[in-house]
């Protein structure tokens, strides 16, 4: 059981433990200090979130050591063209006593590894989809609620579209963050280097436990926000709907669709862990701008004119903010 006198002492734990959780994280991952954050805010705040890169950054390795330092059950699923829903939420079988028995699959897990997620076909995808926001699953008529907490961790290549099958615009905004890795600089990827050609062992060591996870959320979800943050985040996303009367001048201009209402809850939730784990026991509209790019990237579509003009997403939200 975990206690603390009040909301300030169990504010401070977050940061140490947060520190904590980085420093052991570092031991298998070089650099992608903003990567990890995303990730571990997403986590905190009960979220999901799609990383996308090219390959060899290492998407599956940090999904994975992050799996080990928060003692959370991980499960892998291997996104292909032929797998089927039952091959991730499981199936029912007839035993010997000729009694139907359900086999769970690989979704009953803490952290779900959903690799090249965008490869498999949309039937499996609404399988998916069903557990990351209901976080349940129902298969033959039966209802199966999973393992809080849950989240979805998904990968996908940029430039690999051989045989691939664009997420629907419903399912990208389920995940809280969308996370873009780039290349290492030039002294990481000579340390990457380094320690993968040589037979360097590391022991990476449980910093917080299920339970942790669900009380510090909790603990974010109780953070109080001053108006006028409340306010900064849900007038950003407003403008980024065009043609609509708040709608900001690049929005009109270069986008087609903008975000949705789960954008600014998901901009004040992550507003508030992001000033927890710096200190600080109310967000400022600094912390909405530092996760705001994560929040509104896979959300906005462009128009035409920005395709051809080759404005970016970056752009248009730097404009915006």
């Amino acid at each position: 059981m975990i206690e603390f006198n009040n909301d300030r002492e169990a504010a401070i734990a977050l940061q140490t433990k947060y520190i904590n959780l980085k420093n052991e994280i570092s031991k298998a991952i070089v650099g992608q200090t903003d990567v990890v954050d995303a990730v571990l805010i997403s986590i905190l705040c009960n979220g999901h979130s799609l990383l996308i890169g090219l390959p060899g950054l290492a998407k599956t390795l940090l999904i994975k050591s992050i799996s080990e330092v928060l003692d959370l059950k991980f499960s892998r699923i291997q996104f292909t063209p032929d797998l089927m829903p039952s091959d991730i939420t499981g199936s029912e079988i007839l035993d010997e006593k000729r009694e139907f028995k359900f086999i769970r699959g690989p979704l009953f897990a803490n952290i779900v590894l959903a690799d090249e997620i965008n490869r498999t076909p949309p039937k499996t995808q609404a399988a998916l989809l069903e557990a990351m926001q209901e976080k349940s699953i129902t298969v033959g008529g039966k209802f199966h609620k999973l393992e809080e907490p849950f989240f979805v961790l998904a990968t996908q290549n940029p430039i690999d579209q051989e045989g691939t099958y664009p997420l629907p615009e419903a399912q990208l905004d389920r995940f809280m963050f969308n996370i873009h890795l780039d290349y290492p600089s030039l002294e990481e990827e000579i340390e990457i280097v380094r320690n993968t050609t040589q037979n360097l062992t590391y022991q990476l060591n449980t910093i917080m436990t299920s339970h942790e996870i669900v009380f510090f959320q909790q603990l974010v979800r109780k953070v109080p926000v001053p108006d006028n943050v409340l306010h900064y985040a849900v007038n950003l996303v407003s403008k980024t709907r065009p043609n609509t009367p708040n709608a900001h001048l690049a929005a009109n201009e270069f986008l087609a669709y903008g975000a949705g209402p789960r954008a600014g809850q998901f901009l004040i939730l992550g507003a508030k862990c992001h000033a927890l784990i710096n200190g600080k026991f109310a967000p400022d509209i600094e912390d909405v701008k530092a996760i705001a790019n994560f929040v509104l990237k896979h959300r906005l579509i462009r128009n035409f004119k920005a395709e051809a003009e080759n404005v970016s997403l970056e752009k248009i939200i730097g404009d915006l903010l």
